[in-house]
């Protein structure tokens, strides 16, 4: 059995995430494998730009190959847009417990609905998908949605006086109903897809499988619990979904898995030079072990809020600080660099390096850059 330790996990993922900055075509970035994940402003943008060569500008999102969606736990995601129909299928619950899970659902409302978790998850696609004929704003749609779909699947907002349908269940329907969100509208905007394809019910075992996969590829070694995480949904769902191809690795003495091809990778990775600023909910740090990220804890509360997630700073194989990034008018985006110890004036210069390639993806023509 392959034992390993956590700085040569980091190495391994900083080369699966293709962090080594060698991929030029940002199609063929490995993140997509999964999805990219643009829950908060230019995540995905950035992410990118930690990993091609080239310049990223917004304008990517227009070129046709990629399409943003609510998929995975109900997170708005960018993927490729020919895999859409395969992600869609994954994401149809296996059973009862597993819509459950994927919904966030409490017992309580499930009962006041009259119905099952997967029933609802169903009625509610199908009132998303007569609605959503053109683009619509979110709050529109839900508001339209609600007049369609029975009293318990719904809910009075308190804060603008108006009953909509449960969030989650809005977002986690709305792939099922062939339903997109236009990148970089605000409000959030919904639209059909082009090819919306029937409503598809029956789950597909074989779809789900490649989405653990791919979650173990790039985010590996894991366990089930850590994969089941980031599906959304049980410790025991996953184990329906569970590949075969894997091979059981020691971590740090704990048990965890990794697909058979990757092993390679594993045992003799790159070494993990690249400085990089990761933003905010970037797929290296979404990874489920966050004790294997950045065992103190103290300094795992400075990664992950629970509010506002401040970037990560990416040096010497390590998550190494945090940073933040504030416009200063049009022009001018201010860094605010937090290094959690003292770092190499080679790191330094290299994170300045990264904060101005930042800029440019934001389209800020002036940036400046504070340590603290």
């Amino acid at each position: 059995m392959l034992e390993v330790d956590r700085e040569q996990v980091l190495a391994y993922r900083i080369a699966a995430h293709g962090l080594h900055r060698e991929e030029t075509d940002a199609a063929a970035a490995a993140v997509f494998d999964l999805g990219l994940q643009d829950s908060v402003r230019d995540t995905a943008l950035l992410g990118l730009t930690a990993r091609i060569d080239g310049d990223i500008t917004p304008a990517i999102w227009e070129d046709g190959r990629f399409v943003l969606a609510w998929t995975h736990r109900g997170a708005p995601h960018f993927h490729r847009r020919a895999e859409l129909d395969a992600i869609r299928a994954a994401l149809v619950p296996l059973d009862e417990k597993d819509a459950m899970a994927r919904i966030l659902w409490q017992r309580k409302q499930v009962e006041d609905a009259g119905m099952s978790a997967a029933d609802a998850l169903f009625t509610a696609a199908r009132a998303i998908r007569q609605v959503v004929t053109g683009r619509q704003t979110k709050g529109t749609v839900s508001g339209a949605v609600t007049k369609l779909i029975p009293d318990g699947l719904s809910y009075a907002c308190r804060g603008c006086g108006v009953v909509h349908i449960y969030e989650q269940l809005m977002r986690v329907a709305s792939l099922h109903a062939g339903v997109r969100l236009e990148p970089g509208a605000t409000p959030a905007t919904l639209a059909p897809l082009e090819k919306r394809g029937r409503l598809r019910t029956s789950p597909d075992v074989e779809a789900a499988t490649r989405v653990v996969g791919g979650y173990l590829r790039i985010n590996g070694p894991a366990t089930p619990g850590d994969a089941a995480a980031y599906v959304g949904t049980t410790r025991t769902g996953v184990g329906a979904m569970w590949p075969d191809n894997l091979v059981e690795v020691r971590v740090d003495g704990k048990k965890a898995f990794l697909p058979e091809d990757s092993v390679p990778l594993l045992e003799n990775p790159p070494e993990p030079d690249a400085v990089r600023l990761l933003p905010p909910l970037d797929p290296f740090v979404q990874a489920r072990d966050r004790a294997v990220l950045v065992p103190d804890k103290a300094r795992q509360k400075e990664v992950w809020k629970i509010l506002g997630n401040p970037g990560a700073l990416l040096a010497d194989g390590e998550l190494a600080g945090v940073w933040r990034a504030k416009a200063s008018g049009k022009k001018r985006l201010d860094f605010t660099v937090t290094p959690f110890d003292a770092v190499r004036p080679a790191v330094r210069k290299a994170a300045e390096e990264e904060a101005a390639r930042v800029a440019a993806a934001r389209e800020f023509p002036d940036l400046r850059v504070t340590f603290s």
